[in-house]
């Protein structure tokens, strides 16, 4: 028996196999879709649905819907860190890459929609996740601006967070019920404010 539970937990430390986690993450970018769409109380028939697998498969990987929202969660800010500096290289220019990736905070502000009614009851484990997405996201956002300041493309001091929340709070105003509020567009309007005229 202790033999088999020293097997059982060694299996359990080993990384997961990338077919693994190739898989977790059609899961993941499943349930983010659906709740952009729906919200994070979408049901778990709609995500296997949209993951092409069944519910089972679901609950394997994430037992619990807080399971699966701070999966999600987690999965959406490590594809926002990582899409900086790609855009950064790729991109135009720097403030087009800036640009850009706010457009993907925007996406990742609204699949969060909902999270902390649904980890009410957990605030440590918010708290956690909160200061993962600050350790996170703001050095990604610093370099962005830091870049399209260098090209003389912006010209301004403003602060990585203080960008940050200035866009969570328009995304804030998407939950009231006017179909007249369109977040992205100010957003973008904010972003065009920090560019250099001319």
């Amino acid at each position: 028996m202790k033999d088999g539970e020293a097997a059982t937990g060694q299996a359990a430390s080993r990384p997961k196999r990338a077919d693994a986690r190739r898989n977790e993450k059609t899961l993941l970018d499943a349930a983010a879709a659906v709740f952009v769409r729906s919200g994070v109380e979408a049901p778990v028939r709609d995500i296997a649905a949209e993951a092409g697998v069944g519910t089972a498969t679901i609950y394997r990987h994430f037992p619990t819907r807080a399971d699966l929202i701070i999966g999600v969660y987690r999965h959406q800010v490590e594809a926002c860190a990582e899409a900086g500096p790609a855009l950064l290289a790729g991109g135009p220019t720097p403030y087009a890459a800036l640009a850009n990736w706010i457009d993907l905070f925007v996406d990742f502000l609204v699949t969060k929609h909902g999270l902390a009614a649904v980890l009410q009851s957990d605030n440590a484990g918010f708290e956690t996740l909160h200061a993962y997405f600050l350790d996170r996201l703001v050095p990604v956002c610093t370099d962005l601006l830091t870049a399209a300041t260098a090209s003389g493309e912006i010209d301004t001091d403003v602060r990585a967070l203080a960008l940050m929340r200035g866009v969570g709070n328009l995304c804030i105003g998407a939950e009231t019920p006017d179909p007249r509020y369109d977040a992205r567009q100010l957003v973008r309007i904010l972003i065009a404010g920090l560019r250099v005229a001319g």
